[in-house]
C-alpha cells in the first residue's frame, strides 16, 4: 500500500455532501518559502546586488576624501555656585545629566561657532565658502575687487558659523567627563585648526560666563552690604541708647573651659543667683544644727556628747572607780573608809560629767541660733534681690526686642560678607571645569569615503533591494510555483504532484513500474481513496483550464493504477474536439464516445482494449459538429449508468474549462472531477475561474494534481530524484 502524499494534507471531500478528514499536510516552514522564494529569483537578487555594488563602487570612488580631527576635552561635574550659599543654583545628583547636555548644548550652539568663524578669520575668507561648495547670489556674498564687502559680514557670520556646525560632531564618551569634539572637512590641517580652536574657545566663553555671573553678584551684593550696614549701626545705637535710659548693665559674654560660650546677664541676676545658693547652704547648716540641738533635748546625751575626748576620759575614770567600789562593797560595808573615799570620787566625777554635757548642749543651742539668723539675714536679701530682678524683667523687655534686631541684622550682615568675600575669590582665581585633554592632531588618512564599509552598505542595499524585488515578483507571479501553492491560492485540495517526463512518452513511462511517474499516481490514487465512502469515486473526470496541462495523461495514468489494482476500468476520451486517446491504443477514432451520444447502443462496438495498461478505453468518435448539443441530453448520463454495471470505475478525458462548455456538462454527470493544474504554466486567476464555473455547474471537484512539476525549476527539491518531496518515501513504503 502507497504512503499519503504529504502534499494531500487537507480535507478530502467524500461526495457532495461528506468529507473525510486525513491528516494535515507538513507545510513548509517560513523559513523554507523565503529560501525557495530567493533561489527561484536569485538571478533578480544577484543582478540586483551587483547593480548596487558597482554603484556604490563608482560612488565611492568620485567622492572628495575628507579628513577628521578630533580634540578631546574634560568636563568636570562642578555646580557653578555664586556662592557657597544653598538655594544660589540647585546641586546636580550623580545620576542627573542636565548638566552635561547643558554643555553639550553649549557645545554646538550658534554663538560658539560663529566666535570661532571669527578668531580663525573666515567669515571674509572666499576660500572657506569654495572648499565647502557654498554658493549664493546674496549681495553679502558677492565679491568686489576680490573681497566681500562690509556691509554683508553678519550674513556671512551667520552663515559661516552654520557651514561649521554642519561639520562638527560632538561624541561624549559613555560613563565619562570626556567629550570629543570632531570636525570634517577636505583639508586635514584645516580639520585640526578648526577642533582645536573649538576646544580653546568653548574654555574661554565658559570662563566669561562665569566672570559675568560673579561680576553681577558682587554689585548686586555690594548694594546689600551698605543698605544692611545702616540697619546694623541704626539698631545697635537703639539699643545702647534704651540701655543707658533704664540703667540696664549686662555682663559680656563668656567663653568657658569646656568650648560653650555663655550669653550676655545682668548684674541683677549673676547676685541673685549667688545669693541664693548661699541661702540654700545657710538653710542646710540651720537644718544639720536644729537637729542635733533638739536630738540632744530628747536624748540627754547627743552625738557631740559621745564624741567629746574629756566626756570620755571622765566616764572611763568613773567606771574603773565604780568596779573597785563594787570590789569593796563585797567585803565591806559603805561605811567603810576606803569606800566611802571611792565614793566620794565618784560623785565627783558625775559631777563633772554633767558640766561637760551641759557645755555642748550650749555650744549646740549657740550655734543653731546662728545658723537661723544667717538664715534669715540671707532670706531676706534674695527677697529684695528678686524684687529687683522683676523690675529689670520688666525693663529689659523692650531691651531684648531691640537686641534682637541687632542679633539679625548682624547675622544677615556676617552672610552677605561672607558671600561678597568668595565671589571676589572665585571672580579672582578663575577656576574652570573645563580642560583640554587631547588637542587634535592633523589627520594622516582620510575618514571618508571608506571604500569597504561603502562596499558593504551597498551589499546590504542591494541584497535588501533584491529581496524586496523578489518578494514583488513573487506576489505578481500568478503561476503555481510548488504543490503548497494549490491549496494556499486556489483552496483546492492537492491530491498528489506529477513530475515532468523527459525523454519517453507518458505512456512509455507508465508501462515502467518503476518509474517517477507511477510512484506519483499512485499516490494520487491512494488520496483518491480517503475521498468517499467506498474510496475511490466510482466516476470521475478529469479536466484542466486550458489544453496540454496533462489532463489526458493524468486520466490515462490513474486509469492505469486503478486497473493494476485489480479495478476494472474504462477511460473514456470526453473531448471530442481533439482527441488524443485512440493515439494511444493505436486505432483510430471512427468510433467511439460521439456515436453513443448521437444515439447508438451497442457500447461494445465503441471499445478497445488498452492491453498494455490493462483497461478499456472508448475513443472519442467522429469530431461532431457542435459537441456541446451531445452533452445537454441525457445520454451521458444513460452511458455512465450501463458502465457502471459492467465496471468498477468510469475515468472521463474531460475537455478544458476555459472557453468550452463540454467540461462543467461532463462534470455535472460524474461523482466527482480532478483537476489537473499544470506547475508554472497557468495563472492562478485563470484556474479560479474555471473552477468558478464548475461550481456554478453544481460540479463536485475533488482536488487537484499538479502536473509536469519540476523541482528544479520550482526551487522546492528537497533532494529526491524527481524533487517533489516524496517519491522516495513512496517508493521504500
Amino acid at each position: 500500500m502507497n504512503m499519503i502524499s504529504p502534499h494531500s494534507a487537507s480535507t478530502m471531500p467524500l461526495s457532495r455532501n461528506q468529507s473525510v478528514m486525513v491528516p494535515p499536510v507538513e507545510g513548509a516552514s517560513i523559513i523554507r518559502q523565503y529560501l525557495r522564494i530567493a533561489i527561484r529569483w536569485r538571478y533578480v537578487i544577484i543582478g540586483v546586488t551587483a547593480a548596487c555594488l558597482v554603484a556604490g563602487l563608482v560612488i565611492t570612488l568620485l567622492m572628495t576624501p575628507k579628513f577628521t580631527a578630533t580634540s578631546t576635552i574634560e568636563i568636570s561635574r562642578e555646580a557653578d555656585k555664586v556662592a557657597n550659599f544653598q538655594g544660589v543654583e540647585r546641586e546636580n545628583s550623580f545620576t542627573d545629566q542636565e548638566f552635561y547636555q547643558t554643555q553639550y548644548g553649549l557645545l554646538k550652539s550658534r554663538s560658539l561657532s560663529e566666535r570661532v568663524a571669527a578668531q580663525l578669520r573666515l567669515v571674509d575668507d572666499p576660500a572657506f565658502y569654495e572648499r565647502f561648495n557654498h554658493s549664493s547670489s546674496e549681495p553679502a556674498f558677492q565679491l568686489q575687487n576680490g573681497r566681500y564687502s562690509a556691509a554683508g559680514r553678519a550674513v556671512r557670520q551667520r552663515k559661516a558659523g552654520e557651514i561649521l556646525l554642519d561639520h562638527l560632531s560632538v561624541d561624549p564618551t559613555r560613563l565619562s567627563r570626556l567629550v570629543d569634539i570632531q570636525f570634517t572637512s577636505p583639508d586635514a590641517e584645516f580639520s585640526a585648526k578648526v577642533a582645536n580652536a573649538w576646544s580653546e574657545n568653548f574654555i574661554g566663553t565658559n570662563l566669561e560666563r562665569k566672570v559675568q555671573a560673579t561680576s553681577y553678584g558682587r554689585n548686586l551684593l555690594q548694594q546689600q552690604l551698605a543698605q544692611f550696614k545702616q540697619r546694623l549701626d541704626a539698631s545697635q545705637r537703639q539699643l545702647v541708647g534704651y540701655a543707658s535710659a533704664q540703667q540696664i548693665i549686662n555682663l559680656p559674654a563668656q567663653s568657658s573651659g569646656d568650648g560653650k560660650t555663655t550669653s550676655e546677664r545682668s548684674i541683677v541676676a549673676d547676685d541673685l543667683a549667688a545669693i541664693n545658693a548661699t541661702l540654700n547652704e545657710a538653710t542646710a547648716e540651720r537644718i544639720q544644727a536644729e537637729a542635733r540641738y533638739t536630738q540632744v533635748g530628747k536624748a540627754g546625751a547627743s552625738t557631740e556628747a559621745l564624741r567629746n575626748q574629756a566626756i570620755n576620759n571622765l566616764r572611763q575614770r568613773r567606771a574603773e572607780l565604780a568596779s573597785d567600789y563594787q570590789r569593796l562593797m563585797v567585803q565591806f560595808e559603805p561605811g567603810y573608809p576606803a569606800a566611802q573615799s571611792i565614793k566620794s570620787q565618784l560623785d565627783q566625777l558625775d559631777r563633772s560629767i554633767s558640766r561637760e554635757e551641759g557645755r555642748v548642749k550650749g555650744s549646740l543651742q549657740t550655734e543653731y541660733l546662728a545658723s537661723l539668723e544667717r538664715e534669715r539675714a540671707l532670706k531676706s536679701k534674695v527677697d529684695q534681690l528678686k524684687s529687683s530682678y522683676l523690675d529689670l524683667r520688666r525693663r529689659s523687655i523692650q531691651y531684648n526686642i531691640y537686641q534682637q534686631e541687632v542679633d539679625t541684622n548682624r547675622a544677615l550682615y556676617d552672610g552677605l560678607l561672607q558671600r561678597f568675600k568668595e565671589i571676589g575669590v572665585a571672580g579672582g582665581v578663575g577656576v574652570n571645569n573645563v580642560s583640554i585633554v587631547d588637542p587634535a592632531d592633523i589627520p594622516q588618512r582620510p575618514s571618508s569615503p571608506r571604500l569597504l564599509l561603502n562596499l558593504a552598505l551597498a551589499l546590504i542595499a542591494g541584497l535588501v533591494i533584491g529581496a524586496v524585488s523578489a518578494l514583488a515578483l513573487e506576489q505578481i507571479d500568478e503561476a503555481i510555483a510548488d504543490p503548497s501553492e494549490v491549496e494556499r491560492r486556489l483552496g483546492l485540495p492537492l491530491l498528489g504532484s506529477v513530475p515532468r517526463v523527459e525523454g519517453r512518452t507518458p505512456k512509455e513511462a507508465l508501462i515502467d513500474r518503476k518509474s517517477d511517474m507511477v510512484d506519483a499516481y499512485l499516490a494520487v490514487q491512494t488520496n483518491l481513496s480517503f475521498t468517499t465512502e467506498h474510496g475511490v469515486p466510482r466516476s470521475f473526470a478529469v479536466t484542466s483550464t486550458r489544453p496540454a496541462e496533462g489532463k489526458s495523461t493524468t486520466a490515462l495514468a490513474l486509469a492505469t493504477t486503478l486497473a493494476r489494482a485489480q479495478r476494472k476500468v474504462i477511460l473514456i476520451d470526453g473531448d471530442m474536439r481533439s482527441p488524443s486517446i485512440h493515439h494511444l491504443g493505436g486505432v483510430d477514432h471512427d468510433r467511439g464516445f460521439s456515436n453513443f451520444l448521437s444515439g447508438e447502443d451497442n457500447i461494445a462496438s465503441l471499445t478497445f482494449e488498452m492491453h498494455d495498461l490493462g483497461f478499456t478505453a472508448m475513443s472519442a468518435g467522429p469530431i461532431p459538429p457542435n459537441a456541446a448539443e451531445l452533452l445537454t441530453g441525457a445520454r451521458l448520463s444513460i452511458l455512465i449508468e450501463r458502465l457502471l454495471d459492467q465496471y468498477d470505475h468510469i475515468v472521463i478525458d474531460s475537455p478544458p474549462v476555459m472557453g468550452l462548455a463540454d467540461a462543467p456538462l461532463i462534470a455535472s454527470r460524474v461523482e466527482g472531477v480532478i483537476y489537473a493544474i499544470e506547475s508554472h504554466g497557468i495563472r492562478s486567476s485563470m484556474v479560479r475561474t474555471a473552477l468558478g464555473r464548475l461550481s456554478s455547474a453544481n460540479a463536485h471537484v475533488i482536488g487537484g494534481v499538479l502536473t509536469k512539476f519540476d523541482a528544479r525549476k520550482a526551487n522546492y527539491g528537497y533532494g529526491y530524484e524527481y524533487g517533489y518531496g516524496y517519491g522516495q518515501a513512496e517508493k521504500k513504503a
